[in-house]
């Protein structure tokens, strides 16, 4: 009898079980309560597995963690965030047999013990029923939300012998199942053993990085098209690893946004690249100004117009000179609020700055409604510039568009003497990109600075001469002509 059999058959005659009860007693219990659920999943999983030691068959045990609950949280308060965990508590009680045991471990997690199963594929079958049910929209308190999981699936006796071993590797196999991409599920596999101790032991190092003064800043010049020179400077974090050496933000910066480390990091970010412009300042360059990226934990903070106010009076840093980086995902959570607040921080003076334009919801209806100074153009687009016809389509469209809103465009990612050629020649503001200068430590900031480090009068003044042409066609006969 095949899974969804015997779920249908299960519900006709059997009641809600007991280690449910965890979850639909309160979302936000306190530690006795979370220690007497865990206890009793421990139970459950127990008695499964001498069940199936006697009559050979399996128990599969599945991790289950809703992708970006935080953003949820962070959205629609924690209110929203728990009432939509309860309903997901109950679609998953009507999901599973009633044989089976689901329970929440605390937080987005939850677990499903999937008892007595014929064989290993029948766990496949109950990820991808809870993966189904998840992709019909909850409607919580007025709003429709969307959620996907990330399941991990460990199966007695072949991965483990113990509860806490089968625990282990289930939420193993959850983090693989996120690192692939999210809303899917993966079985364990020994290999990932290791790579959760390694996630383990990289998260209490960047617990630890800070306080250590294991983190420093890049700086990458972003440079004025009309005059050639450097007009601003995007502050970058690095990571300094005692023993790993420098760690790709691609790889911490996640995990920090997860772990919730990002507000603390994002704070010395704040501080000391203020710190630092003002230095410069000092030394002759006035006109400077300091960009830095605000993350969405960052800017969902109570106090983050407090907190840029702060550092602004402790640095000294004029208001205008500080611009502050935001992305498009960040600006459609909960929009209302994001507006207020942009316009708190607007009110203090600093610049704002809609990163990565183009690879979000780039609706020019929502954009008019935030006080955006600044646009930046995603590299994706100038990546091919002058050879794709639709990035180039696109690059001059978002120009147009800045321009018709009396705002400035950043182009990000600018490598070839052609990609500055095609911007200069659509108006575009300024430039960022290899192209000038990759992020470099402030002392190799302040050489370029103290050199007078310029674009090219030749290259400015040919631009401006010169019509831009776009060769779409990798025929040879066109490319001669």
């Amino acid at each position: 009898m095949g899974y969804g059999v015997a779920v249908a058959r299960a519900k006709a005659t059997a009641t809600l079980n007991s280690a449910m009860l965890c979850v639909l007693e309160n979302v936000r219990s306190g530690a006795v309560r979370h220690h007497r659920c865990h206890r009793l999943l421990e139970d459950r999983l127990t008695q499964a597995m001498a069940y199936v030691r006697r009559n050979a068959r399996r128990v599969a045990v599945l991790f289950l963690d809703l992708d970006r609950f935080k953003f949820i949280n962070d959205s629609f308060g924690h209110a929203v965030g728990d009432a939509l965990l309860k309903a997901v508590a109950l679609r998953l009680k009507q999901t599973v047999r009633e044989s089976d045991t689901v329970a929440r471990l605390g937080g987005d997690e939850f677990v499903i013990v999937a008892s007595s199963l014929a064989q290993t594929e029948e766990a496949a079958s109950v990820a991808q029923q809870v993966l189904r049910m998840l992709a019909e929209p909850f409607k919580v308190e007025g709003h429709e939300i969307h959620v996907t999981a990330s399941i991990g699936v460990s199966v007695y006796p072949d991965d483990g012998d113990s509860t806490d071993t089968l625990l282990k590797n289930a939420d193993a196999a959850m983090y693989r199942a996120k690192e692939e991409g999210r809303d899917a599920f993966q079985f364990y596999a020994r290999e990932m053993g290791a790579r959760t101790q390694e996630r383990v032991a990289l998260e209490t190092a960047l617990r630890r990085a800070l306080e250590r003064q294991e983190f420093e800043l890049y700086y990458q010049p972003q440079v004025d098209l009309k005059s050639g020179r450097i007009a601003g400077i995007e502050a970058l974090i690095r990571w300094q690893h005692p023993e790993l050496g420098m760690v790709s933000p691609a790889r911490f910066i996640p995990l920090a946004e997860e772990t919730g480390l990002i507000v603390p990091i994002g704070q010395w970010v704040l501080q000391t690249a203020c710190a630092q412009v003002k230095a410069w300042h000092a030394t002759g360059y006035a006109n400077l100004s300091m960009s830095v990226n605000l993350s969405a934990r960052q800017f969902r903070q109570n106090d983050i117009t407090e907190t840029v106010r702060r550092v602004l009076a402790e640095t000294g840093l004029a208001a205008e000179h500080l611009e502050l980086e935001l992305t498009e995902t960040l600006l459609m959570q909960d929009s209302e609020t994001v507006v207020k607040a942009l316009r708190e921080l607007k009110a203090i003076g600093v610049i704002l700055s809609l990163d990565d334009f183009g690879t979000g919801y780039s609706s020019l209806s929502y954009l008019r409604r935030f006080p955006i100074d600044n646009v930046k153009i995603d590299r994706s687009f100038i990546d091919e510039v002058t050879s794709n016809v639709d990035d180039a389509a696109i690059t001059k469209a978002i120009v147009a568009m800045a321009r018709s809103l009396n705002m400035k465009t950043i182009a990000e990612g600018v490598e070839t003497e052609g990609q500055v050629r095609f911007l200069i020649a659509n108006q575009c503001d300024q430039i960022q990109g290899f192209f000038f200068s990759r992020p470099l430590p402030a002392k190799d900031i302040e050489a370029l600075l103290e050199e007078g480090r310029r674009l090219p009068d030749t290259l400015l003044h040919k631009t401006k001469r010169q019509r831009a042409s776009l060769l779409a066609n990798d025929e040879e006969s066109v490319l001669a002509l």
